[in-house]
């Protein structure tokens, strides 16, 4: 069996050593060929050129590197055609990931399977339709979402949630990460303003307005800021005029397993998080770690968003356990008191807390915890659709 497997960024190369890895274990001899980063070359992938040639986001960046970007989409059909594989996987990056497959199929009639499902469900519903001309199979991580493709015809698997397969920090872990912060058995209070520039300048100064009063009403709180390699300096910057002391989590200079442990232990130490809506919501649920949800962006923005998206939640515990448990502020409603009214709420309310750590155990049971690993999930769904 042969497969070209593309990825275009760190995550998706994460989810395709995976999958790869999957199919090893139930197809031994299969053989890969395609564009990856170190877990998929990890898995038997020689790529065909840098992963992170792929790996740019925003038109400001996209535009200088349209030529290149265009000649490796070209270069990289075209090998498709020429090694005829049994499958062409293409794993998220959906901007240059989906024309690949597109092309593949105006020009052959090899299988193309895409692993991540578009966000259909939230907004651009039409593009469904437009994936079901080209794509033979999709690979889902959210529960609720085959049947919005396979009502245009597409088949739809769901194979789970990485974030449900993680490994959960042993009590020993929690302890040691305590100690090594200073918390000793204070209560612990989680903020997180982003993992993008944008994103920690527009939500950092609510933050830490947000905090004003919590602190005033819970001096004894501990505050921790898990900080991205590449906002590190920023916020560090930021939180100087942040109430509580924080402790920032720098993970520059650490190695890349290291920092991820001392992350996932922190989310495991703490008792509450504030979080800039997206994944990481999912990660809190991982943790059992109670959480109120915020987003901002500028006004066009979202005024264009609001018209576009079709949810009355966005938080992703919401949405797959079906409640509204994570109280959430977006866009205009980011604001310091109401985040700190909440924060507040939960701090002294058994009941709000109880209820949240039913939404995410639900949560991680939806997506999968204690099922095989999606990476063979995903293998088999892939198999299985080859027949």
């Amino acid at each position: 069996m042969r497969v070209f497997v593309l990825a275009g960024e760190p995550s998706g190369d994460r989810l395709g050593g995976a999958l790869m890895q999957g199919l090893k274990q139930l197809v031994p001899g299969v053989a890969f060929d395609g564009i990856g980063g170190p877990n998929m070359i990890a898995e038997g992938l020689t790529s065909r050129f840098p992963m992170d040639e792929l790996s740019v986001m925003g038109i400001a960046e996209v535009l200088p590197k349209y030529r290149h970007l265009k000649r490796r989409l070209n270069q990289t059909v075209d090998w498709v055609i020429e090694t005829k594989p049994d499958v062409l996987l293409t794993i998220d990056a959906p901007d240059f990931s989906l024309r690949v497959a597109s092309q593949v199929k105006e020009r052959s009639d090899i299988r193309c399977v895409h692993y991540v499902a578009p966000t259909v469900w939230a907004w651009r519903a039409g593009r469904a339709a437009k994936m079901a001309r080209y794509l033979d199979q999709l690979l889902a991580l959210l529960p609720f979402e085959p049947p919005y493709f396979e009502e245009v015809g597409l088949r739809c698997d769901f194979v789970g949630h990485p974030v449900a397969a993680e490994t959960v920090p042993t009590d020993a872990e929690v302890a040691a990460f305590r100690a090594e912060a200073g918390l000793g058995d204070a209560r612990t209070l989680l903020v997180l303003p982003g993992s993008r520039k944008g994103e920690v300048g527009r939500l950092a100064p609510v933050f830490g307005e947000a905090l004003r009063p919590v602190m005033t009403q819970h001096p004894d709180l501990r505050v921790v800021v898990p900080a991205a390699d590449h906002v590190a300096s920023d916020v560090l910057e930021m939180v100087k005029t942040w109430p509580g002391a924080p402790v920032v989590l720098d993970p520059r200079g650490m190695r890349g397993d290291v920092a991820t442990a001392r992350k996932r232990a922190a989310f495991r130490a703490a008792d509450l998080a504030l979080a800039a809506s997206g994944t990481v919501s999912l990660e809190l649920a991982a943790a059992d770690t109670p959480m109120v949800v915020a987003y901002d962006m500028n006004w066009l923005t979202w005024q264009i968003a609001s018209l576009m998206v079709k949810l009355d939640t966005y938080t992703l515990v919401n949405l797959v356990a079906g409640t509204k448990a994570v109280p959430e502020y977006m866009g205009p409603n980011c604001r310091p008191q109401p985040i700190a009214d909440a924060l507040n709420h939960l701090l002294s309310s058994p009941e709000a807390l109880a209820e949240q750590h039913g939404a995410m155990a639900a949560t991680m049971d939806a997506l999968g915890r204690g099922a095989e690993p999606p990476g063979l999930r995903a293998a088999r769904a892939v198999l299985d659709g080859l027949g």
